[in-house]
């Protein structure tokens, strides 16, 4: 295998920060050094005014996933071209057990469709929608022998994914007595169902009425049930896109009370807030995300959590559907919804943009350092879900994933420049400082600048362990 030499760059882990040589050999991290002298035939790249970043992790991802009666327009081959470019080299995206079949089935589903598109590593959580004896004896296997060891359950979307809070507790005790992690969606789905049943009967059915019938009062409900499960069931746990203060406050209360507690916020909450919906056009489909973006007050919030770690990662949740109906041959996308706003596919993209958003957003204005930049989008996802040290630090043994970051270098966002599947971005226009300008995966080059040297199929499937973090 090529050996390579970054030299002279700045590298940047969840805990130094400091210049130095960087021996890429054999697929991980050889050596660390100053002045590194090498033999002939190592590649050396000069990364002087350049970050050396660990490569980003992210554990909240859906591609080509089945949601409802769609399917998510990014593929596995796509959506992890655009992971790259944008600086991640492992995502985490989710198996979906259906009525049919068992945990690990899906497991086995999930590899099959994944595994020949893979352009980085990637990993399992499997979506648990119903709990007997042998879904808990599947569950036990699966993180044993399969090296999946988080499961994920839906407080919310009655009659098609939700789970009843008996369910929950039997995964919870099951799985945080052997090491794993149970992931909630926390919102409170029947009286969700209710308040949209209410809206449409009334005549309301544009896509600002997502965010309306989707208050923080229900997310801070059900992230407090859900908490309390924990607590019961002696077992840690993991809020997805928490996006409000009336989640946030049960979350920072439970921490101080000693419950292990952990919780993901997504770039969208950071980056925009629910004055978006102040219109009934329907381009503010593109918002329709869950939880909806919240106040500039949740936002003060938020930042404050992630500066005092009652936060712990930056996950995209990146569940793309095009604004466009019928664009590279996807059907029933966001225009599904155009009279009707509860038949609009939740969610918005953010694979690729990840990285530089909050680069901008958070290390540029002052509102996280760089250390606590680079713990929030890799090592604490990494130790969070056992794939740690593997992934997520800059370290001797370390699988050599590694960004070379510019952060002088400025750029405008645009959705025909990226390269998801989805016809828009967030962003759309947007100018940001910071850019990825290489990316290895296990000391492969496969982002050089706007050059693309990857392929598919060449990203493996990383068995995890258990909870590290605490």
């Amino acid at each position: 295998m090529n050996t390579t030499l970054i030299r002279n760059g700045r590298v940047i882990t969840a805990t130094d920060d400091y210049i130095a040589d960087v021996l890429m050999q054999d697929g991980v991290i050889h050596a660390i050094g100053r002045n590194m002298v090498v033999g002939e035939g190592v590649k050396v790249i000069d990364a002087s005014g350049l970050y050396v970043l660990p490569g980003g992790v992210d554990t909240h991802v859906h591609l080509q996933n089945i949601i409802g009666p769609t399917v998510t327009c990014d593929t596995f081959a796509s959506g992890t071209r655009a992971a790259a470019f944008g600086g991640t080299t492992t995502v985490v995206d989710f198996a979906l057990q259906t009525a049919e079949d068992s945990p690990l089935e899906a497991i086995a589903r999930a590899q099959r469709l994944a595994g020949p598109q893979v352009n980085v590593d990637y990993s399992l959580h499997v979506i648990v929608t119903r709990v007997d004896a042998q879904v808990l004896a599947d569950v036990r296997h699966a993180m044993r022998h399969e090296g999946v060891t988080s499961f994920k359950m839906f407080m919310a979307y009655p009659g098609v994914m939700m789970a009843d809070d008996a369910a929950i507790f039997q995964m919870l005790r099951q799985v945080g007595a052997d090491g794993g992690m149970v992931a909630l969606h926390a919102e409170n789905g029947t009286v969700i169902d209710l308040l949209i049943k209410e809206a449409l009967e009334a005549g309301h059915a544009s896509p600002r009425y997502h965010a309306l019938t989707r208050p923080a009062i229900l997310e801070g409900e059900a992230t407090h049930r859900g908490i309390r499960l924990a607590e019961l069931a002696e077992a840690q746990i993991y809020f997805v896109h928490v996006s409000s203060n009336q989640a946030l406050k049960h979350i920072v209360t439970a921490r101080a009370e000693g419950i292990p507690v952990f919780a993901e916020t997504c770039p969208h909450y950071l980056l925009f807030d629910d004055s978006v919906y102040n219109s009934d056009e329907f381009e503010i489909a593109k918002y329709v995300m869950t939880p909806p973006l919240r106040t500039p007050d949740d936002q003060k919030h938020l930042w404050r959590a992630l500066r005092y770690d009652d936060l712990q990662v930056i996950a995209t949740d990146h569940c793309p559907f095009c604004m466009k109906e019928g664009h590279l041959g996807y059907q029933r996308q966001k225009m599904s919804g155009l009279h009707d706003f509860s038949k609009i596919p939740n969610g918005a993209p953010g694979i690729e943009t990840r990285l530089t958003s909050l680069f901008d957003i958070g290390v540029m204005q002052g509102k996280l350092s760089l250390n606590r930049f680079v713990q929030l989008t890799s090592t604490t996802p990494a130790k969070l879900f056992g794939l740690f040290p593997k992934k997520g630090t800059i370290a001797v043994g370390s699988d050599a994933d590694v960004v070379l970051f510019d952060p002088v270098a400025t750029q405008v966002i645009h959705a025909e420049h990226l390269h998801s599947q989805c016809d828009y971005t967030l962003l759309e226009g947007r100018t940001l400082r910071g850019q990825v300008n290489k990316v290895f995966l296990r000391g492969q080059l496969i982002v050089d600048g706007e050059q693309w040297l990857g392929r598919e199929g060449m990203g493996r499937f990383v068995p995890r362990g258990t909870v590290q973090a605490f």
